[in-house]
């Protein structure tokens, strides 16, 4: 225990003795720095001084030398100054110099332009006198002109206006008829040749129908017996098919009258089996009026389809095929609407492979056209505007819809195939042997046409010759020149197309003739 305490105790010695050594080792640390401080400061204080002493000698020298060069740069600038001054100077002097010359000119030019001005005025004054002389000797002239001519300047004008219109005229008619000669030749041969290959290659028979039909009988007995007790089987006839059944003197014939000819050959076809059958009464009439109505049915619906297939349509529709079977029972003028249209749809498409239009097209309008003939009996309205429902209704095209509203001139044609129908159909309607037309309408036609040239100012006379197709007008020479008819045979012409209707062409031929007529004694 003793040795433990002598441990601490020599240890605790130890501490204490090493802080008294650091102590004492600290203090004389302290001492050497502050003394070698003193010696810095002292070294500091001492360099600094020499540093502020070679700044103020640096400084008074950079003064010396920033004093010089400024000098030098005064200098400098002013030798550039007076350098620029004298320049400018210069400068001014050649400007003054050049203003001076250009005023000079000036001076000149303007006394050049005040000499010519006097000059101007001088020949101004000479020209008004020469204007003056020649007016006076213009006026001289006239009055020398009038008193030779014996005419005033107004009549002299109107004199030379006069004969300068006549000229014209002369001119225009001359022109006139020229251009219409040329375009008429170059029509008429394109129109010529076109027709020409159509019909050449469309030929058919036509032959005019009528609108009654004729039945013959064996012997005149016959007509007793379709009369029938008190006439009840003529009576049950005309019930049954609408039909009027005119017996009269004509020696072993009965004819059927009736405005729908579907009807009249129901009854023609009834009519024929009962004269065979022999046995006439009331019950067998309407057994073969049944039968009959039937075949015609069958026939109708026939030749619809023959008619779709002469022509190689397709897509047609079942009802305009039955009704264009009607038309084979449908005549107009005597001719056969069926065979017309055939005809028209042939030269339809004929023209139009001419033209290089579609051919199918040009037939499938060709054939329509007159399609609302089929119903006109039964429908209000026209024929072209029944046709143009009916084509509507079955969804044709609006170029055939639009040919069959063009083809009589109801609405003005706008494209080829219409143009093309309406030509086809007046070839086939107005050619000799077509069609029959009524003595009275033929002679309204005539009597029109004359009245139409008649009206006209210095026509003596005119004639229509050749059925119709041609007019002779006999003008007056002493009213009508020779310039003026060439005018005149345009305007009747003109009028004829626009208060006319009429088939094909009418040619105006104006005649104009002097006579001098003296005697020899």
């Amino acid at each position: 225990m003793e040795w433990t305490w002598a441990v601490i105790g020599a240890v605790a010695g130890l501490l204490i003795g090493g802080i008294i050594a650091w102590i004492i080792a600290y203090k004389a640390g302290q001492e050497n720095r502050k003394k070698t401080a003193e010696s810095l400061i002292g070294s500091a204080e001492a360099e600094a001084k020499r540093i502020n002493e070679e700044a103020k000698k640096d400084a008074a020298n950079a003064k010396k030398t920033a004093l010089v060069e400024a000098k030098d740069e005064i200098h400098r600038l002013r030798s550039e100054s007076e350098r620029e001054l004298k320049e400018r100077r210069a400068d001014v002097q050649r400007q003054e110099h050049r203003l001076q010359q250009k005023e000079e000119n000036l001076d000149k030019k303007l006394e050049n332009i005040e000499k010519k001005e006097e000059l101007v005025q001088k020949r101004q004054k000479e020209a008004d006198a020469l204007a003056e002389d020649a007016a006076n000797l213009k006026k001289s002239q006239f009055e020398m002109l009038e008193r030779i001519s014996g005419y005033t300047a107004e009549q002299a004008k109107q004199t030379l206006l006069e004969a300068l219109e006549q000229e014209l005229t002369h001119e225009k008619a001359l022109k006139l008829q020229a251009f219409e000669e040329a375009l008429k030749d170059e029509a008429d041969e394109k129109a010529r040749k076109l027709v020409s290959q159509a019909i050449q290659r469309m030929a058919a028979d036509q032959v005019t129908e009528a609108t009654v039909s004729v039945v013959p009988l064996p012997n005149d007995d016959m007509k007793g017996r379709i009369i029938g007790r008190e006439g009840r089987n003529i009576r049950s006839i005309e019930t049954l098919t609408g039909c009027d059944l005119i017996i009269d003197d004509t020696p072993e014939a009965i004819t059927l009258s009736c405005f729908d000819p579907v009807r009249r050959e129901v009854a023609r076809i009834a009519l024929e089996r009962l004269i065979t059958d022999g046995r006439i009464h009331p019950a067998r009439i309407e057994e073969m009026v049944e039968k009959a109505r039937k075949e015609v049915e069958a026939t109708i619906k026939q030749e619809g389809e023959r008619a779709i297939l002469k022509t190689g349509l397709h897509g047609v529709s079942p009802e305009i095929t039955r009704l264009l079977g009607r038309l084979r029972y449908r005549t107009s003028y005597g001719q056969n609407v069926l065979r017309h249209s055939l005809e028209v749809a042939f030269l339809s498409g004929m023209m139009a492979s001419e033209l290089g239009i579609d051919p199918v097209i040009a037939r499938r309008a060709g054939l329509l056209h007159d399609i609302g003939k089929a119903v006109d009996h039964e429908i209000e309205g026209s024929h072209v505007e029944i046709g143009v429902d009916i084509a509507k209704k079955y969804k044709e095209s609006p170029g055939v819809i639009h040919a069959i509203q063009a083809h009589h001139g109801d609405v003005e044609a706008t494209t080829v195939l219409a143009c093309i129908v309406q030509a086809a159909d007046a070839l086939s309607a107005a050619r000799p042997g077509a069609r029959r037309e009524n003595i009275e309408s033929y002679i309204k036609r005539l009597e029109k046409l004359e009245e139409i040239a008649n009206e006209f100012q210095g026509v003596d006379s005119s004639f229509a010759i050749q059925a119709g197709r041609e007019i002779r007008i006999i003008v007056r020479p002493d009213d009508v020149s020779d310039d003026q008819m060439v005018l005149l045979a345009h305007d009747i012409a003109k009028k004829i197309e626009s208060d006319m209707e009429y088939p094909g062409q009418i040619k105006v031929n104006l005649i104009r003739e002097t006579r001098a007529t003296d005697t020899a004694k």
